[in-house]
């Protein structure tokens, strides 16, 4: 897919946030809708009929409500719908996966379902949810992610905004949450999805930053779908929807909101996969091991490992990896001595080394504990770098192809990682650059790298010209 200008801005900047700790997601209605819960309509749709209204001729829903409760003096029957609609058993979505899986800590919600944090604790998480003012007033120790329900939760039905009086109280009641609220649009960049920006509470927090900021007012961006002629029933309908779509984009711009079009909704799963495939390119995986450094020798084997992961380090990249035989140690000690003389204090976030267990009397064998054990450390893994790759048959004692780089190659694949095989260094990565040279466009499929891939398996090349070829070829891949 190929994306305008100011997506491509977006997803520079949003990507760059995330990497930086600086992003936040709003969410709307309309990202749950896809599951099977309900629009503020259908969610209200009896409650119309009820007081006699035909729901898809209202436009203030928060009246419609408040009538309802006039009406019937009380919100019993709204505070059993909002059970009902949601708490029924749903599918997940796309959507909602790819978000869970990003390193972003800062969710809020106006939705009353429990799908972000469910998500996220599916993802192993641990979250921290802020459904009332009590629950700003303390912290869960060790929680991976905030969930703010701005407009609370189905749990607690009673507390839930949803009528005028909520909205009329809200600073009253829920002041914590707008004060938390403009402190992260201040501090993060939000990317609001499913949102149509028409809350009462949203828009006067909003306001509050502008006058407050003024022209200093962050960038924050939303997705909003394109107008379709094939949505109205005559071309006058269309043509009026057109002209408020773009009065209301125009607006959106005094808040500091930037909207993205899309042409369909299933065009935002394909920017949140993209943004999550860019987002794991900062994390490196260098799967290599070896007993034999054939040609190489140890001294220049162990020295090239040591640039490598210094290399790395110094170009910004995050790195992870399985302490292979005979080269593992060499990535650590390259990557920490690059820490160290920069004096970086963030060595854990930077090297991620993992050594597999060597022995184990559990119920899976070690063979079924490694497999598992590859595909969570190369679940949040970009890019993967192979070099040498070999061992010694215990039976017949003679050097053999590394099969757990073969299979981390495998992984990082399907994973849809970008493979550097770096063949010169021979054995297991020589055959797998071989592999991914015959089939370039379905294993990379960048054109523009294929002359540095082949650079790869050049036996000529020093270390260091090995080294610069693979910064390059991952610092050009951040840019597709």
């Amino acid at each position: 897919m190929r994306y305008d200008a100011s997506t491509r801005e977006f997803l520079r900047t949003y990507v760059k946030a995330i990497q930086d700790s600086n992003a936040a997601i709003f969410a709307g209605a309309g990202l749950s809708r896809p599951s099977g819960h309900v629009d503020w309509k259908d969610l209200l749709r009896e409650v119309a009929e009820d007081i006699q209204l035909d729901i898809d001729l209202e436009v203030d829903l928060i009246a419609l409500a408040q009538y309802h409760v006039n009406e019937f003096n009380g919100r019993g029957k709204i505070n059993q719908i909002l059970i009902d609609e949601f708490t029924k058993s749903v599918t997940t979505t796309d959507n909602h996966k790819i978000l869970s899986q990003l390193p972003i800590d800062t969710y809020w919600t106006t939705n009353y379902d429990q799908l972000i944090e469910s998500n996220l604790e599916s993802a192993g998480k641990k979250v921290d949810k802020k459904i009332t003012s009590e629950n700003l007033g303390y912290s869960v120790s060790g929680s991976d992610a905030i969930v703010y329900k701005m407009h609370g939760d189905s749990s607690l039905p009673h507390d839930a905004v949803l009528t005028k009086d909520d909205y009329e109280g809200y600073d009253q009641k829920r002041e914590l949450f707008s004060t938390a609220l403009r402190g992260d649009l201040v501090s993060k960049t939000f990317l609001f999805i499913g949102f149509s920006f028409d809350d009462p509470n949203l828009s006067q927090i909003l306001s509050k930053i502008r006058i407050l900021l003024n022209e200093n007012t962050r960038t924050h961006y939303c997705f909003m779908k394109k107008i379709d002629a094939n949505d109205y029933r005559n071309k006058e309908e269309f043509l009026y929807a057109e002209i408020k779509q773009k009065l209301k984009i125009k607006d959106l711009k005094r808040y500091g909101i930037q909207v993205l079009l899309v042409d369909d909704y299933s065009d935002v799963t394909e920017i949140l996969n993209y943004i999550s495939s860019h987002v794991k390119r900062k994390n490196i995986f260098v799967s290599g091991s070896a007993s034999d450094y054939g040609e190489w020798g140890e001294t220049r084997s162990f020295e090239f490992s040591t640039l490598l992961s210094r290399a790395l380090i110094k170009n910004n990249y995050n790195i992870v990896s399985g302490f292979g035989l005979g080269i593992g140690s060499c990535i650590i000690s390259g990557a920490l001595e690059e820490l160290y003389s920069s004096q970086s204090k963030k060595v854990e976030e930077r090297l991620k080394c993992r050594p597999f267990p060597q022995t184990t009397t559990g119920q899976l064998s070690r063979s079924e504990l490694w497999t598992q054990y590859r595909k969570e450390m190369l679940s949040n893994v970009g890019v993967s770098v192979f070099i040498f790759g070999n061992k010694i048959d215990n039976e017949t004692k003679t050097v053999i192809d590394a099969s757990g780089m073969i299979e981390e190659f495998n992984i990082s694949v399907a994973n849809g990682a970008i493979p550097i095989p770096v063949g010169a260094t021979g054995f297991t990565s020589k055959a797998l650059w071989q592999k991914v040279m015959g089939d370039f466009d379905a294993y990379v499929g960048i054109e523009e790298l294929k002359s540095l891939y082949a650079d790869l398996g050049d036996e000529s090349k020093t270390p260091e010209e090995l080294i610069e070829t693979i910064i390059k070829i991952i610092n050009q891949s951040s840019r597709h």
